[in-house]
């Protein structure tokens, strides 16, 4: 990547949330429109941290976040979730930056494949991961609610 969007990208700072971060990153998901009524995101947020296999990683210019992203595995298979970058900064190379941590996350934890969902109708983000060499797999995805409420979309 070259121009201004290398230059902005090159001066991301790529952390392991702080308590003091979650917020902010609530904040942004709900601006990127990635939370839904029924998985509430701070906690979410607090399953995913200090565990071994998942962390949430922010992306910092300054002291205010534009990027983010959990990552996790199974032991075999990585997953990125809430993949975010602030609407008002993006073209600026954060997200490439933001999802290269969260593999080389998944490398250093020896982790040969990652994984993310994207909704069927959401083609911009289909495309931008496709800029990345994801590629889109043939799969059904199942799943059932554990607590026996209702399916959600």
């Amino acid at each position: 990547m070259t121009g201004p969007a290398a230059t902005q990208a090159e001066h991301l700072i790529i952390s392991a949330i702080a308590d003091a971060d979650i917020p902010a990153v609530v904040a942004l998901w709900e601006r990127c429109e990635l939370t839904r009524p029924w998985n509430d995101p701070t906690a979410d947020i607090q399953f995913a941290r200090g565990k071994e296999n998942s962390d949430v990683l922010v992306g910092r210019i300054g002291n205010v976040i534009v990027a983010t992203a959990m990552v996790g595995h199974d032991g075999h298979r990585g997953w990125l979730y809430y993949v975010a970058t602030d609407p008002d900064r993006q073209k600026q190379g954060f997200g490439r930056t933001i999802v290269t941590a969260a593999e080389n996350w998944l490398r250093g934890r020896g982790i040969p494949k990652v994984q993310l969902l994207v909704r069927a109708g959401n083609t911009k983000v289909q495309a931008f991961y496709e800029t990345l060499n994801f590629e889109e797999q043939e799969r059904i995805v199942y799943a059932k609610w554990l607590d026996g409420r209702e399916m959600t979309p």
